[in-house]
């Protein structure tokens, strides 16, 4: 059974960077897109970043120019590197898979923002 695996969350102040990884446990072929999605308390979970297999790549408004995706095909790798962190990035970042065939989410990795 194929496994998102996250890592790289966790308590940062304002201003602050972290960088988020997932890799499946498994090889996923017929990858379309990888991406990030979070989800606050009390919010439904958005799109954060997304990026396709072409190397389009699209960012919510609210953190173009602060964050960055980017993929390594060979390993079947997404990251998230996140600058410039504000308390209101403070979320559950789950990465998504989109082959062919399905969909795979992660079990999501917490990021906290404190002011």
């Amino acid at each position: 059974q194929v496994q998102l695996v996250e890592s790289g969350g966790g308590l940062v102040q304002a201003g602050g960077s972290l960088r988020l990884s997932c890799v499946p446990s498994v090889t996923i072929f017929s990858i379309n897109a990888m991406g990030w999605y979070r989800q606050a308390p009390g919010k439904q979970r958005e799109l954060v970043a997304r990026i396709s297999s072409g190397g389009w790549i699209k960012y919510a408004d609210s953190v173009k120019d602060r964050f960055t995706i980017s993929r390594d095909n060979a390993k079947n790798t997404v990251y998230l590197q996140m600058d410039s962190l504000k308390p209101e990035d403070t979320a559950a970042y789950y990465c998504n898979v989109e082959s062919s065939i399905r969909d795979y989410w992660g079990q999501g990795t917490q990021v906290t923002v404190s002011s």
